[in-house]
């Protein structure tokens, strides 16, 4: 069997930076929008390049700011919204406390428009919206669904359940919200028994997205999975298989392959691109309290605090910095780059927004061992990834 004498990376683990640094340094990508209210603005870009979105890069930065406290929210309620997969359900699974349901998050320099449902049927009426990608991508799909189905009630709605493809329908508006699961965006083949990681491969997946109006990608978490969780057997690139190589050296060939499926085949005058930089995790109690001896995310009720505010962050662990470099490195090399959603930073200090051990996937005996079964990895619904649609309703719509 051939192996692949891999690129040895620097990891670094977990570092403090300040959230202006962090920002800089993560991607270099245009992905500010303007503030809310202002409309048409003028197309600008550091790269030389028209990004997706039009927008002024210098005006609001927008995923550098604050989480503040706001009892409007949540926008909806769980019990209203059968959408909601069990492992995302922490109200009805048992978690006791609220308050991680009433942050807002603001930018540094600008307001968000605040998420109107009816507002955003009313402006894709007749589009497709497909989320790619992996579980927390199903969790950002279910929490869009919950915030449009609150705006309207008894609007008229179909939902089709399947695998890889599922869709919710707004049948009076002609929208689909749809989930594509394709947790590494490239194909997994089966052959002779083996799950086949086709890294220069993606003619299978790409099937479903030719036909939809915005395309909302993201990958990351499964690309480190080994053991029980990994989701193939062999890996294979440039004709030979192997059994295992460094995973940020196949994690950056994957999002070449998918890059130039984007650039080849995306008409950009039609669809949207987006993608989601890295959704963080909260296993290492360590990266926020020294005198920690717990071993996830449990019994975690506020968000993260930082040195100049109460919820500003002015300390901003870092999450995996050598995954997101091999993510920057492949969208800077496309043609015409997606709109990057870069939700790392400030999903970073929200410790309190994960399931733990609040999630229908759990037993009772899983329940009673937080340090080994906590999931503190998705995130709670209403919760989290409902900003992170907040986000994309801006950058999508204003």
């Amino acid at each position: 069997m051939a192996r692949l004498h891999s690129q040895t990376c620097n990891h670094s683990g977990y570092v403090k930076l300040t959230a202006i640094c962090l920002f800089l340094l993560q991607f270099d990508i245009g992905s500010s929008v303007l503030p809310a209210g202002l409309k048409h603005p003028h197309v600008r870009s550091t790269q030389n390049r028209g990004p997706l979105l039009q927008a002024n890069q210098t005006t609001c930065a927008l995923f550098v700011g604050s989480w503040v406290r706001d009892d409007t929210y949540p926008l909806y309620q769980s019990s209203s919204c059968t959408i909601i997969d069990p492992e995302f359900n922490c109200q009805m699974y048992g978690r006791p406390d609220s308050d991680y349901l009433k942050y807002r998050w603001k930018p540094a320099n600008c307001e968000l428009q605040r998420f109107n449902g009816l507002d955003f049927l009313v402006k894709m009426r007749g589009k497709t919206i497909m989320f790619v990608g992996d579980s927390l991508g199903r969790n950002q799909w279910q929490s869009l669904i919950c915030m449009i189905s609150v705006a309207v009630p008894k609007s008229t709605t179909q939902f089709i359940k399947g695998d890889p493809l599922s869709s919710f329908k707004f049948l009076d508006y002609g929208v689909t919200v749809s989930f594509y699961r394709a947790p590494y965006l490239v194909d997994i083949d089966s052959v002779q028994g083996k799950r086949i990681l086709k890294l220069e491969d993606i003619s299978g997946n790409s099937r479903a997205w030719g036909a939809v109006d915005v395309l909302f990608f993201n990958t990351g978490h499964w690309w480190t999975h080994k053991g029980a969780r990994q989701g193939w057997d062999l890996m294979e690139m440039g004709g030979s298989y192997y059994e295992d190589m460094d995973r940020l050296v196949a994690l950056e060939r994957g999002l070449r392959t998918w890059g130039s499926w984007v650039d080849a085949n995306i008409d950009r005058f039609r669809t949207r691109v987006f993608f989601q930089s890295i959704s963080p995790t909260h296993y290492n109690p360590s990266e926020w309290n020294a005198a920690a001896t717990t071993k996830s995310c449990y019994g975690e009720t506020l968000p993260m605090t930082g040195g100049t505010g109460p919820l500003s962050g002015a300390a901003y662990p870092g999450a995996d910095a050598d995954q997101m470099r091999a993510i920057g490195a492949a969208l800077r090399d496309m043609n015409n780059p997606p709109y990057l959603l870069d939700i790392t930073m400030l999903s970073e200090l929200r410790k309190d927004g994960h399931p733990s051990i609040y999630s229908g996937d759990l037993t009772p005996a899983q329940r009673a061992k937080p340090d080994h079964s906590a999931d503190c990895s998705h995130w709670c619904l209403p919760g989290l990834p409902d900003t992170w649609n907040q986000l994309f309703y801006t950058a999508l719509l204003f």
